[in-house]
């Protein structure tokens, strides 16, 4: 089985046997490679109830709730890793969410949409709000409540006092293939990771 490239980046963070909780977790993808490649166990939390029922196909562990309603079925558990990938921006309780997350985890991955990116500056310079591969919705319609530049993120994490342990930024082109990049990364990438802690 090969992963996207982000949860690729993901992958290679978490550790060994570790016990992961993968919020927003679509049809397990994630935890189902994690645990046959590197022995992990957890559970996925995801809303949608046919990514819920592909994970229990795929014999992944699954809780169908929503994470913007707070995580207290967790509370009392400890995990070696929590991951939210691509879903930050969807939430309403955005600060809450990255608390929470915080709080169940030795650490934490999250993966957000950079929307520095060049294309998406030119579009605004031309009067438009972005429409990619990245961003496919016009403003009206997209499922997105918040949209962050990298350092926006950054800064947000810095004021709730989370330390960035990890960062990795990851460009795609229009086939949909990923890399990751370095270089002038808070212009050039379309999506951020990041790994911190408390």
């Amino acid at each position: 089985m090969i992963l996207r490239a982000d949860l690729a980046m993901i992958a290679a963070w978490v550790p060994k046997g570790a016990h992961v909780l993968d919020l927003g977790c679509g049809n397990g993808e994630l935890l189902r490679w994690l645990a046959q490649e590197k022995g992990c166990s957890g559970y996925g939390v995801e809303i949608n109830h046919q990514a819920v029922e592909a994970c229990v196909r795929h014999g992944v562990n699954v809780i169908q709730a929503n994470i913007d309603e707070g995580l207290s079925l967790f509370s009392g558990t400890r995990f070696d890793v929590v991951v939210l990938s691509q879903a930050l921006q969807a939430t309403h309780q955005t600060e809450r969410v990255l608390k929470d997350i915080a709080g169940l985890g030795q650490e934490a991955i999250v993966s957000i949409p950079n929307f520095g990116h060049i294309s998406h500056v030119w579009s605004l310079l031309r009067g438009h709000m972005p429409v990619n591969q990245r961003l496919p919705y016009q403003w009206y319609d997209t499922p997105n409540l918040h949209f962050a530049t990298t350092q926006d993120f950054e800064d947000l994490l810095g004021r709730l006092r989370l330390q960035i342990v990890d960062r990795g930024y990851l460009a795609e082109s229009a086939d949909g293939h990923a890399r990751a990049i370095s270089f002038a990364a808070k212009l050039r990438a379309t999506l951020a990771l990041y790994r911190f802690k408390q």
